[in-house]
């Protein structure tokens, strides 16, 4: 991972067009290629970003006083990234190694335990083909195959918010290159979905189900699993 702070602004051009006035900000540049631009609030949020595949291009660039000009571009869209760097404060890389992975609390272990042992709660005819499938990033909660042996990846929280879409965004990606299982989609599973988080997955094509912890435990009451 390389981390840089630097006093630049940030030009989007793709679908819209978005502009970052001139300010000291955050870089991540990470190994997987992504590149992320933060202010220091919005907790882990990023003023804007770039996923992979994308390529970044550092140039000398002297208009208005700046030292550079960095252009992040999307592998696949073409979108770009734009950064003129009028002052780099600090700059280094480490190199972090490969992550274990989140670990979970007992329900959301519980919850993956349970979703796996019944996975035709998802729906009739479907199979699982592994709980904690591993990828580069870490693993996937539970990969199956729906009724038309179509790959589904599935990611598991107790609460849904953005940041576990992202997580499921990030496995599809990877998955979805490996010939053996593509076309993959994704459903994010969790007890509670909050709004923004269900309308970014929408948004992505990800499918959201709202488990009921209870009637996966075989405890009667009132509701439905969905």
């Amino acid at each position: 991972m390389r981390l840089v702070i630097a006093r630049c602004s940030v030009d989007y051009a793709g679908k819209l067009t978005a502009h970052l006035p001139m300010a000291p900000r955050l870089v991540l540049i990470k190994s997987d290629g992504s590149v992320s631009i933060h202010a220091d609030d919005r907790a882990y949020k990023p003023l804007n970003w770039m996923n992979p595949p994308c390529s970044l291009r550092e140039e000398p660039y002297d208009e208005n006083g700046a030292i550079a000009r960095w252009t992040v571009t999307h592998g696949k869209s073409g979108e770009r990234l734009i950064l003129t760097i009028e002052e780099i404060l600090h700059d280094t890389s480490h190199e972090l190694g490969l992550d274990p992975g989140l670990q979970k609390d007992g329900v959301e272990a519980h919850l993956q335990e349970l979703l796996a042992e019944h996975i035709t709660t998802l729906g009739d005819g479907w199979s699982l083909i592994r709980r904690e499938y591993p990828t580069a990033i870490g693993p996937v909660d539970i990969l199956c195959r729906d009724a038309d042996s179509a790959t589904v990846a599935v990611e598991i929280k107790r609460r849904g918010e953005i940041d576990g879409v992202e997580q499921l965004t990030r496995y599809l990606e990877l998955l979805n290159r490996d010939p053996h299982l593509a076309p993959v989609r994704g459903i994010f599973a969790a007890q509670e979905i909050k709004p923004q988080a269900r309308v970014l997955a929408t948004d992505r094509g990800i499918n959201c189900v709202t488990l009921d912890y209870d009637a996966l435990r075989g405890i009667e009451h009132e509701g439905t699993l969905f």
